[in-house]
């Protein structure tokens, strides 16, 4: 491939030669890329032709600003001004990096923007030097993507790129084209990506050639520079309007020459990396270069064949070729440096909301605008008076000269009488000793703390203004910017962090205030202000005037001409809580009060009756600062006294005849409540009543309401002005007072459903859905403005459609202060037209204000930004719900009005969420009343449902400085559950309408295509897991030897204990200890022997006895428990082990006992003498019959004697106990285990965990059922291994005794429940530091298995590990073993193999009994512990419950069980007689048609996982879900309880444990709760929350109890069909119960 510009052939032979060199020195890496560049610039330089450039085609226009490729060309700046060569002096270097979705945020977007955007403004003169693009292909210009970084959609990107290609466009002249043009364009989405590289737009698989594309619009400006991004065509070259100087042209030829050196784009020429450290945004070939540029060119002879493939950013694999001038190292190094450590968040997690909500279905009724795009509305010119001053300070200088007696403000006090008047004298000299004071006293002698243009607080009651008036002014004077706040009155005011967040980003670090005020701080011990939440150290500076020092005569403060430099700046808290500050320059200010001036008509002497608050908005323009230019009398009534004396402002106004007053619809309602008072008041004097909350839904009908009742007082109805304004526009628009007798402005009455979809409807019909809205007058004089969409970019809306006022003024504010990015956002803003063209150059400021133009111009506003609830795709606006549930009455419930609306955002939606203060006196039967009528009332008027409406006590939702209710601070209480209602109606069942549609269950055939050749199920293993072989020992001698007793000789555990009694009579089997750690009783082989001989032989003395009969055990856990058993078995009897009843709660426990004992038809109860006393009692009696006991043996006291023989059953098949359990759904099943079984299990015990006679394992279980019977009574016998018995409950005295055994005996093995654990984990965890001190020390500990029916509770596994890790338990000690009731043991985690290994499956697939594996943090995912290794002599197979056939590898599937030791089968199942046998002997309908298995009931899956087994094959490991008994049905879908506790118990702190069940369909969730009873109003709305946000379930009922209801079993577990019968039967004594609508 040739050089564009240079015929290589045609050069000197030593030039050819010397290139041919360097491209040897740097494909063997000798010399950089970046020295290669310069060399070769260097000799090709003498030898460039200079062609001309021809024109570009389409009579010369440029191509198209299309969002696909290209960025308007620059027009080259002049190269003899001074700020170009300022610019091009401090030209820097700028990095580029990839887009990560990671990091996404819309704030941080916009502030990325508008640092892009003063980058290029500031800096573009010149273009960007030509940065390093070494490695690969270049990509074809048709498929570049201007560097943007806005977050428009990549859908979004590609369609616009059709569409720009596709529309026919108007052509621009190539001057034309700006930089606010391309900020624009930014700001609507070009591409995702600000990518240095020039890759192709989103994974477009080829680029396709496009025609020349057109310009989109023409602009109405003409640029001072342009962005460095040139649009261009690879075969045509455009001709630029201007040359740089003859300097450059050189090295623009070469910059062409080596720019144009790319291969044709070809099928996989995608894009590679690039692989600099800093490399500017991709760019058009043709640029102008100064002339030490550094250039680059792609290698000769390459071809595709040699490519290697990279990662890009984004993970993606990219073709670069490996010939590139760049050595293969460090290539390899850059691909490494390039590449993400691991992939990005979004690579692992996409958003899976699409498949999840219902959409729907868009209603072809909805409401459109049809109307013509509206045209900018002006207001009148702003006139120039003659005598206005240059400057604010100006006027206060001039009132104080020459007015001095004139009266500026009249403070009152508490009880509304006149407190003080300050003069326009004594205001200037006292601000004129301030402003002196701050600049040259407050430090030493030698520095000057304060600086012109530093910024202070202002910290001034509201029962201040005078001392307000001074500071502001002292500070203009003075020439600092003070930044007025509200006084902080405790560290938990509502927002008081946030207002320390603004007086950081402002840099404030000295606040003014007044004495009394001072004091009035709170303060520390030592007498210091407190520090408060988030504020930045402060220094506290007393304003009085005593305190002030008079200027010398020579000192006069510098009044300079109103320019744009800040002159106060006023705080605004937004939606969420956050705190800005709106800096005001001094020219906006001094124009906005011409404005006000000219638009109120504001005369000199006028007297002005203020009730805002004059440290912002409308209080501080009109009462403050308008009224000083105008020398106005302002007399200023506090919030206080408004609460003692609602009238005062009224009878001001008639006192000092004022002629304006300016107050809020509250005013004029407490007015009219107070006004029975007085009524010898005239409003007559008034010419203007300004309602500075006029744009509110409800102030139509207060100001009729006002005028209703003092029109006889005066009162004249032209006189009422309702204003808007927003802290960022200031004053919007205000009506201008009428003269008497003029037509009242007109209402609009418009439809809320129209609302609601942002469009101006009439209503006609409804008039309960009716809005009526009064106009706030015209437009300010001097001011132009737009309505424009209020999402997405700046568009014009139609005139029939509601949108955000934005206005132009010089009279505004002027940015976000220490906040460019948000800035950008909302102080410049051009709105562009239905093609997305900019209708102009000059910025417009949103106002946060929604609204639209009426006839006439009239503005009419509808609500707030602020208060936008967007719910189900339509608009709400909180002051109308606010209006709506006003409206119903709350006269008898809501306390003062207080009511509160916000949006929360479940389940992909915005929830409406409304609370309310109610009434001390308001009864609960009012409250209700009024909850469902406001229901009702907003569900006709708005058509919208409210998620939760909250009635919370008077006076404690947090508060605004001037007594309104802090939305956000009530909203983050809400959500964090600190809210404490009284009464709550959550009605998810009514609005949330995006739930996924219920699954519809396939039927399931079996049918020849499911089975697969082999023991494949569709492509996969079929999911089993063998332990391994059992082994028998057949030859006699070798057992001699190892003193082991034979296993073929003795099949039974009777032999067994006979044969150690004679072959080791000595050796301890059990040892039992105390909540002390004491011993209290051993047992040897011998004793053991003789004490199950003599309960033997006193069962053979009992006529009444046979052999076969069932005998209940009744004994607490202990030795006599063990002797017991094997008497039974001594005597030929069939031991039934029951839980003894406990002593303090016989009504509950005994009736349990009672119905084992009936269902197993004992002949017989063996027991001890205090348990003998307990049944037969009064207490006994009062619950169940005692008279019909079955015989009862006390065997504490028994003959030494010795039964005449010692049964030995005929075959091992034979029953040798029974195992009686209640299971979590409340279900009594007993299983019958044969002497064959009991025989195999022990010895899959022993070989599992490696148990012989030299072993000490320690047992803290309950010994009544399952695994934890067979290791405390039988595993010792069969092994002879010591076994430690620690009887759980006395771990309730002792916590650490389990522990302290374990470290004290060097325990290598241990068992526990998960009650023991939970005991330990809670008990001890605050006191790992205690028991390390008294020596502890786990170091001992091998295996630590937790015996369970259950899903492995990982979460307390390892917390428990995490606990007690500093007394040296190890993290791998801790598992889980696993059985049924038709297998007590399926799986234990032994000694050796590999550890327990844990995944993450997605929960969705779970309830769609699927199994999907996702990496860890995924959403919605759930780790799963696997549970135990299977036993040896156990097979496990996955199969369909509903077909039987076998599952795949990683299927979910119910867990089938073959063994030696599966039970025989059930003996009895109390309230369940339906289920049938085939529970114990059941086939596959097909695979392996002939093997039997027993169905454990439970949901599992087999993963076949890296780790080897002992036998050196792969390890298949079992995971256990859940029960199928326990799972709910809902919607189709399959929940397992235990997810949704989990969520529920993460839900609040309060939350202690928790159970769900279900209900006639409903979702039943009951809750402990742990904190205080004011508490648990609380849990209601967060536990709905999440488990609508996790589990996309509603819940019907939420039951709030107290700790300890919820019954738990002795293995922990929760009995919830118990918990379900006590609920239903009214037994719970719930603190609340919640019924979701």
């Amino acid at each position: 491939m040739t050089d564009r510009g240079v015929d290589l052939s045609a050069l000197p032979k030593e030039v050819r030669d010397q290139l041919a060199e360097l491209d040897l020195e740097l494909s063997e890496g000798d010399i950089t890329q970046k020295g290669y560049e310069k060399k070769r610039t260097k000799l090709l330089a003498p030898y460039i032709i200079q062609t001309p450039v021809a024109p570009p085609q389409n009579d010369a226009q440029p191509p198209a600003p299309s969002s696909s490729s290209h960025a308007p060309a620059p027009a080259p700046a002049p190269a003899n001004s001074s700020r170009y060569r300022e610019r091009r002096s401090r030209r820097t270097h700028r990095n580029g990096g990839t887009r990560d979705d990671r990091y996404r945020s819309d704030i941080h977007t916009e502030a990325v923007q508008a640092a892009l955007a003063k980058n290029k403004e500031e800096k573009m003169a010149l273009p960007m030097p030509t940065k390093r693009r070494s490695t690969y292909v270049q990509s074809p210009i048709e498929t570049r993507t201007p560097p943007d970084s806005s977050s428009g959609s990549e859908d979004e990107t590609s369609a616009r790129r059709q569409s720009s290609a596709a529309a026919p466009q108007p052509q621009v002249h190539p001057n034309l084209q700006s930089s606010d043009y391309w900020m624009n364009r930014s700001a609507q989405g070009s591409s995702t990506s600000s990518s240095a590289s020039s890759t192709m737009s989103h994974g477009e698989a080829k680029p396709q050639a496009q025609s020349q594309p057109q310009p989109q619009y023409k602009p109405q400006y003409q640029p001072l520079y342009q962005p460095h991004h040139q649009p261009q065509q690879q075969q045509q070259p455009q001709q630029q309007p201007h040359r740089q100087p003859q300097e450059q042209s050189r090295a623009s030829a070469v910059a062409d020459m080596l720019a144009h050196s790319r291969i044709a784009p070809s099928e996989n020429s995608a894009p590679p990396p690039d692989v600099t450290a800093v490399a500017p945004p991709s760019r058009g070939p043709r640029v102008d270069l100064p002339s030490n540029a550094v250039v680059r060119g792609m290698s000769r002879g390459h071809s595709r064949s040699s490519m290697m493939e990279t990662a890009d950013g984004r993970g993606n694999m990219q073709r670069v070729p490996v010939s590139s001038r760049v050595s293969t190292k460090i290539q390899q190094l850059l691909n490494t440096l390039k590449r993400p450590k691991r992939p990005p968040l979004s690579e692992f997690f996409t958003d899976d909301s699409e498949e999840i909500v219902q959409v729907p279905q868009p209603d072809p009724n909805t409401p459109r605008p049809e109307g013509r795009q509206i045209i900018p509305v002006k207001g009148e010119p702003l006139g120039v008076v003659s005598n206005w001053p240059p400057a604010l300070q100006a006027a206060l200088a001039r009132w104080g000269a020459t007015q001095g007696k004139s009266p500026a403000l009249t403070a009152l006090d508490i009880t509304g009488k006149p407190l003080y008047t300050l003069t326009y004298g004594k205001l200037w000299s006292r601000s004129v000793k301030l402003a002196y004071t701050l600049l040259n006293k407050l430090g030493t002698k030698n520095e000057q703390i304060l600086k012109p243009g530093d910024k202070v607080a202002l910290v001034y009651p509201n029962s201040d203004p005078g001392m307000f008036w001074v500071a502001f002014y002292g500070c203009l004077l003075a020439e600092v910017i003070p930044v007025p706040i509200e006084v902080p009155l405790s560290r938990k005011d509502a927002g008081i962090s946030q207002v320390g967040f603004l007086l950081g980003s402002c840099g404030v670090g000295l606040a003014l205030t007044s004495e009394i005020c001072l004091k009035g701080l709170p303060k520390t011990p030592t007498g210091e202000i407190l520090q408060f939440k988030g504020w930045p150290r402060m220094k506290w500076v007393i304003t009085d005037s005593k305190y002030l020092t008079k200027p010398s005569k020579d000192w006069q403060p510098h009044i300079p001409t109103a320019n744009t430099d800040p002159a106060y700046i006023e705080y605004k808290a937004s939606k969420e809580g956050t705190v800005v500050g709106v800096a005001v320059s001094k020219v906006a200010m001094l124009t906005h009060c011409q404005a006000l001036t000219q638009a109120c008509n504001y005369c000199e002497g006028e007297t002005l009756v203020n009730v805002l608050d004059f440290k912002k908005d409308m209080g501080l323009w009109h009462g403050v600062l308008t009224a000083v230019m105008n020398r106005i009398h302002t007399i200023s009534v506090p919030y206080a006294v408004m609460k003692a004396c609602p009238l005062s402002w009224v009878q001001r106004v008639h006192m000092n005849k004022a002629r304006v007053a300016l107050v809020k619809c509250r005013d004029l309602h407490w007015a009219m409540m107070a006004h029975r008072d007085q009524r010898d008041v005239s409003l007559a004097s008034l010419r203007m009543l300004i309602v500075a909350d006029g744009a509110n839904p409800w102030s139509v009908s207060s100001c009729d309401a006002f005028l209703n009742l003092f029109q006889s007082h005066g009162l004249k109805p032209e006189v009422i002005c309702p204003c808007a304004a927003s802290p960022e526009a200031m004053t919007v628009a205000i009506r201008r007072p009428g003269v008497p007798g003029a037509p009242l402005p007109a209402r609009a009455i418009l439809s809320m459903g129209g609302l609601s979809y942002g469009v101006i409807r009439v209503n006609t019909e409804d008039k309960n859905s009716a809005l009526t809205v009064q106009d706030v007058g015209h437009v300010m004089p001097g001011a132009l403005m737009c309505i424009v969409r209020p999402d997405g970019p700046p568009q014009l809306c139609k005139t029939d459609e509601i949108g955000e006022i934005i206005i132009n003024s010089r009279a505004g504010g002027t940015m976000y202060y220490g906040l460019p990015g948000l800035t950008k956002n909302t102080f410049e803003v051009i709105p562009v037209n239905a093609n997305g063209v900019p209708i102009g150059e000059i910025p417009f400021v949103r106002s946060g204000l929604l609204g639209f133009v009426g006839p006439g111009s009239l503005i009419f506003v509808v609500g707030k930004i602020e208060g936008l609830l967007m719910v189900s795709s339509r608009r709400h606006n909180a002051d109308d719900l606010v209006a709506t549930a006003l409206a119903v009455e709350p006269v008898k419930t809501v306390y003062r009005g207080r009511i509160a609306v916000f949006p929360v955002t479940v389940f992909y939606d915005e929830r409406v969420v409304i609370v309310a203060e109610q009434r001390p006196d308001a009864s609960e039967e009012d409250s209700f009343q009024w909850m469902s009528r406001v229901l009702q009332a907003i569900d006709s008027i708005h058509q919208v449902g409210l998620y939760c409406l909250a009635l919370v006590p008077a006076n404690t939702l947090p508060k605004t400085p001037l007594g309104g209710i802090h939305i956000s601070d009530t909203k983050q209480f809400f959500l964090d559950g600190n809210l404490h209602p009284c009464n709550i109606l959550m009605c998810p069942h009514t609005c949330v309408t995006n739930l996924p549609k219920p699954r519809q269950k396939q039927p399931v055939g079996v049918g020849p295509a499911s089975v697969m050749v082999g023991n494949l199920v569709a492509g996969k293993r079929i999911a089993q897991a063998v332990g391994r072989d059992l082994g028998m020992i057949e030859d006699q001698d070798l057992v001699r030897k190892l003193c082991m007793w034979p296993t073929v000789m003795h099949q039974y555990l009777t032999e067994a204990l006979q044969w150690r009694a004679q072959t080791d009579p000595d050796h301890v089997l059990y040892v039992l200890l105390n909540a002390k750690g004491v011993t209290v009783g051993t047992a040897t082989c011998v004793q053991l022997h003789k004490r199950a001989e003599k309960i033997a032989a006193a069962l053979s003395e009992k006529s009444s006895i046979n052999t076969g009969e069932n005998v209940v055990l009744l004994y607490p856990p202990g030795i006599d428990l063990i002797a017991a058993f094997y008497g039974c078995l001594y005597a030929g009897c069939v031991p039934v082990n029951v839980r003894p009843p406990h002593p303090q709660n016989l009504a509950a426990t005994l009736p349990t006992v009672r119905m084992i004992i009936d269902v197993s038809k004992a002949a017989c109860i063996l027991t001890t003498q205090n348990l003998m006393r307990i049944l037969r009692s009064k207490e006994a009696a009062a619950s169940v019959n005692i008279k019909t006991w079955p015989t009862v043996i006390d065997t504490d006291d028994l003959p030494r004697r010795r039964p005449p023989q010692i049964y030995k059953p005929p075959t091992a098949e034979m029953i040798a106990y029974l195992d009686f359990s209640v299971s979590t759904t409340g279900m009594l099943t007993g299983v019958k285990i044969s002497h064959a079984a009991v025989s195999a299990l022990c010895r899959s015990i022993k070989l599992q965990c490696e148990l012989y006679s030299s072993r000490q394992i320690a047992i803290c279980l309950d010994p009544y059922c399952g695994l934890g019977f067979v290791l405390w009574c039988l595993a010792s016998v069969y092994s002879g291994h010591q076994s430690i018995l620690i009887p759980p409950f006395e771990l309730e005295s002792s916590v650490s005794l389990w522990l302290s055994t374990l470290s004290q005996y060097r325990i290598r093995d241990t068992f526990c429940s998960y009650s023991v654990m939970e005991l330990c984990t809670k008990g001890l965890g605050t006191q790992t530091d205690l028991l390390k001190a008294r020596g502890v020390n786990l170091s001992c500990v091998r295996s630590c298995v937790v015996i369970a029916e259950e899903r492995p509770r990982l979460a307390l596994s390892q917390s428990f590990s995490k606990l007690f890790k500093d007394v040296g338990l190890s993290s791998r000690a801790v598992s889980t073993a696993f059985g049924s009731r038709v297998n007590l043991a399926i799986c234990l985690q032994g000694t050796t193999g590999p550890d327990p290994c844990t995944v993450y499956v997605d929960m969705k697939s779970l309830r769609h009994d699927r199994v999907r594996l996702v990496e860890r943090g995924a959403p919605q995912s759930l780790p799963l512990m696997e549970s135990g290794k299977i036993l040896p002599g156990v097979r496990v197979i996955i199969v369909n419950p509903e077909t039987k056939g076998p599952l795949g590898d990683s299927h979910l599937g119910e867990i089938w069980v073959n063994s030696p030791h599966n039970a025989s089968g059930y003996y009895t199942i109390y309230g369940e007689e339906s289920l049938q046998a085939d529970h114990f002997n059941t086939k596959l309908s097909f695979g392996d048609p002939h093997t039997l298995w027993a169905r454990t009931g439970y949901l599992g899956f087999v993963k076949r996982t890296e780790l080897l087994d002992a036998s050196g094959d792969r390890h298949d490991a079992l995971f256990v879900v859940g029960s199928l008994d326990e799972t709910l049905e809902l919607r189709g879908l399959r929940y397992h309880p235990t997810d949704i506790e989990t969520s529920v118990s993460r839900a609040h702190r309060s939350i202690a444990e928790s159970a769900v069940f279900t209900w006639t369909n409903l979702l039943v969730v009951v809750s402990e709760l742990c904190g205080s009873e004011q508490d648990a109003l609380d849990l209601v709305p967060l536990i709905t929350n999440v488990v609508l946000e996790e589990h996309h379930l509603i819940v019907g009922v939420v039951v709030i109890v107290d700790p300890g209801v919820i019954p738990i079993n002795s293995r922990g577990e929760k009995q919830r069909m118990h918990l379900r019968d006590s609920f239903l039967a009214d037994q719970l004594d719930p603190i609340y119960v919640a019924y979701n609508m």
